[in-house]
């Protein structure tokens, strides 16, 4: 069984995610895989060379700042690098879910409701945290401006139009009471799996 689990920039995603590690639950953190496979495959690299150009990638390998700088501000770059690497990562991680052995897996990524990718899910887990706290958590993250940080927002769905298509949610503002929630949301499923619901 795959569980979705998504929210929006800021929300915690990584975090929840770690809490079902360690409950014994493979994760599979889509945007790291993308990234690295961005890194380390000549096609894709070529590709989003053709696209952004050579300044894509620098010495040291991907140049994010760069990337994130010309998509979140032009809609149809953005989408014509997704079309460049989710398909890649969707077969990765197909590849991925065929070795594990586990009741369910989480997969984590941040635009399943956004290109469709929630309908290979049997179950959706939305992550919010009130917009305060995102800006706040991404500034310290990434060390990002305002004005990048709502670039990045906008190309994402309001938390809003995702809760309607979520089986959970968890918001996540106090650890305790969000690793609390995940527990309960894992025997919820484990227990929906068990009686095949």
């Amino acid at each position: 069984m795959i569980v979705g689990l998504t929210g929006g920039i800021g929300s915690g995603k990584t975090t929840v995610a770690g809490f079902f590690k360690k409950l014994g639950i493979p994760v599979y953190i889509a945007d790291e895989e993308a990234k690295r496979l961005m890194m380390i495959s000549p096609e894709i690299r070529k590709e989003i060379i053709q696209l952004l150009g050579q300044d894509a990638y620098t010495i040291d390998g991907l140049n994010r700042k760069y990337i994130a700088a010309k998509v979140f501000k032009d809609k149809y770059l953005l989408e014509q690098l997704n079309a460049i690497v989710h398909p890649r990562v969707a077969t990765h991680f197909q590849n991925w879910y065929k070795q594990q052995d586990s009741p369910y897996v989480i997969k984590e990524a941040a635009i399943l409701f956004e290109n469709g990718g929630y309908k290979e899910c049997d179950f959706m887990l939305l992550v919010t945290a009130p917009m305060h706290i995102r800006i706040e958590r991404l500034k310290k993250r990434d060390n990002s401006s305002i004005e990048e940080i709502k670039d990045r927002m906008k190309a994402q769905w309001s938390d809003a139009k995702k809760q309607a298509l979520a089986d959970f949610s968890v918001e996540n503002i106090y650890m305790d009471q969000t690793k609390e929630k995940v527990f309960r949301i894992h025997n919820h499923i484990l227990l929906r799996i068990t009686r095949n619901w």
